[in-house]
């Protein structure tokens, strides 16, 4: 490999590690965003969901159109664009006065990282060939995991010692190393001969669905239905999300092309990658809040937690999909999220008094965990992590080969786009439930206390610590409330999983079934 060629896969991997990382590395950081900085117009919770459901439904939205964008007007240049976006909006985020200006900084910025990940993947598939590409890939796959088990870890230390605005500061340097790469090793990349239409309408309505229905719902059961906006704006998603597949249907060029949803094996992949991958995102951000905001949990503890899904990922992925070459994927995209599941239920028996993990840099000896976190949280991580292992490589092997050649990269981007999508959807849902039964909860244990009241809501939050003024007994009910609303995300996700499941196992053929091919 020319130094060339390893300066273009370094800003590659860059690109795209940047965005995966953002994606996880806020979920530590969010209790302390919701202690810490001022919500005007909206609540903490809800500002909490925006900050990450918000990033990954426009990472969503506009992944697909990002990666037409790159093929029509030349890979470096829209790469280049998403980059100095991408540094840009996250000097938004660190240096947010409000959680308000977060929440829209952080949809702008999953914009950005919608130009960077198609574009990352097209420039090394561009640049390389043969033995190389693969060797390419498998280097970016490597830096990718090594993300994805360190990030976190990592993004706890930085919040601990320097505040939580680090983690978003801290892109601007990568940022800049990944322009200065670009600008030297990676070369103009000729946009394609062909150009088609882009499907602008198309973008934009399914924009508008995921938006709509996500925003409608989570800020009208914050306040409580009494604003006309959040029915108005749910009234719209709904619209969008009808008219959407009528829309696919009569464009030249549409966004999404429904004949792929002809294959049986493509359309069951899909569905069992937005229910799988809604109640992963949903878990992964909600855990945070409950391990810290809940039990007590410092950002470093609440991380190595989480650790061992990030380690089983990365050491068990590249057996399964062996394993599901040799025996087919069926039984693996059945048995992970069900696995997945069990160490979601896991949950159920984690008491709001767990003693929590409090480690911190400056006292070596808190870094031994306490029992607690031994027997309840770290094997509901563990298991959960070996289930998403058994998940990831076979449903992407399965997916790529029920597709032709020539639609490979449309159905990898549709997939991709999906595996985000369900998260706001869900989160919207999750919302209502955990909202409803916390407050109901609070109710029940602090006679006389109307639930209904806003600055009750305004003070005490679900899965956040109450402040210092709030009544010691409202304190202590607002534990076991969470604790409570809590369990109720859990059998969500639960169910979300047993139903991914239950999709591939009716929806997969045996792998001697033949596949039909997509019409074109």
């Amino acid at each position: 490999m020319t130094s060339n060629a390893r300066g273009a896969l370094a800003a590659a991997i860059i690109g795209s590690a940047t965005v995966f990382l953002d994606g996880t590395i806020v979920n530590v950081a969010l209790p302390r965003i919701g202690a810490t900085l001022p919500a005007v117009a909206i609540g903490v919770l809800e500002g909490q969901i925006y900050v990450v459901a918000g990033y990954t439904a426009t990472l969503a939205a506009f992944l697909l159109l990002a990666g037409a964008l790159g093929d029509q007007y030349g890979r470096r240049r829209v790469f280049l664009a998403g980059l100095v976006l991408f540094g840009l909006t996250s000097l938004a985020c660190g240096l947010a006065p409000s959680l308000d200006v977060l929440a829209i900084a952080r949809l702008l910025q999953g914009v950005a990282g919608a130009l960077l990940v198609p574009g990352s993947l097209a420039i090394i598939t561009a640049l390389f060939e043969g033995p190389e590409r693969a060797r390419a890939f498998g280097i970016w796959a490597s830096a990718t995991s090594a993300v994805a088990v360190l990030g976190p870890p990592i993004g706890g230390a930085l919040v601990e010692v320097f505040g939580w605005r680090s983690i978003f500061l801290l892109n601007a340097p990568l940022i800049a190393v990944g322009v200065v790469l670009t600008l030297r090793y990676v070369p103009a990349l000729h946009p394609a001969a062909i150009r088609s239409r882009f499907d602008w309408a198309g973008a934009l309505v399914a924009a508008v669905a995921v938006g709509g229905l996500a925003f409608g719902a989570i800020r009208g059961q914050q306040v409580n239905w009494s604003e006309p906006a959040p029915v108005v704006t749910l009234g719209v998603g709904v619209v969008a999300l009808i008219s959407f597949p009528i829309l696919m249907l009569r464009r030249r060029d549409p966004l999404v092309p429904l004949s792929l949803f002809r294959n049986r094996t493509f359309s069951a992949i899909n569905l069992a990658t937005l229910l799988i991958y809604a109640g992963l995102y949903v878990l992964l951000y909600v855990q945070n809040l409950f391990l810290q905001g809940v039990l007590g949990y410092s950002p470093i503890g609440a991380a190595l937690i989480g650790l061992p899904t990030g380690l089983a990922l990365a050491f068990l992925s590249a057996w399964a999909g062996t394993m599901a070459g040799r025996f087919g994927a069926r039984r693996f995209l059945v048995g992970g999220p069900l696995i997945m599941a069990v160490g979601t239920l896991w949950w159920l028996r984690v008491p709001a008094d767990s003693t929590p993990w409090v480690a911190r840099l400056d006292v070596p000896a808190s870094f031994v965990p306490p029992l607690a976190a031994l027997i309840d949280p770290l094997p509901a991580t563990l298991l959960f992590g070996i289930g998403i292992a058994l998940v990831v490589a076979p449903l992407t092997s399965t997916l790529m080969s029920s597709v032709p050649d020539g639609r490979a990269g449309l159905a990898s981007a549709i997939n991709n786009a999906l595996s985000r999508v369900g998260q706001p959807l869900a989160s919207a849902a999750i919302f209502i439930l955990i909202t409803d039964r916390f407050y109901a909860s609070l109710a029940d244990r602090v006679p006389g206390l109307d639930p209904g009241a806003a600055a009750l809501r305004s003070a005490v939050e679900p899965l956040n610590a109450p402040g210092a003024m709030v009544d010691v007994a409202i304190t202590e009910a607002a534990r076991f409330a969470s604790a409570e609303s809590f369990q109720v995300t859990v059998l969500v996700v639960a169910g979300l999983l047993v139903a991914g499941a239950f999709v591939s196992w009716i929806g997969l053929r045996p792998a001697s079934s033949a596949t039909p091919e997509v019409g074109h």
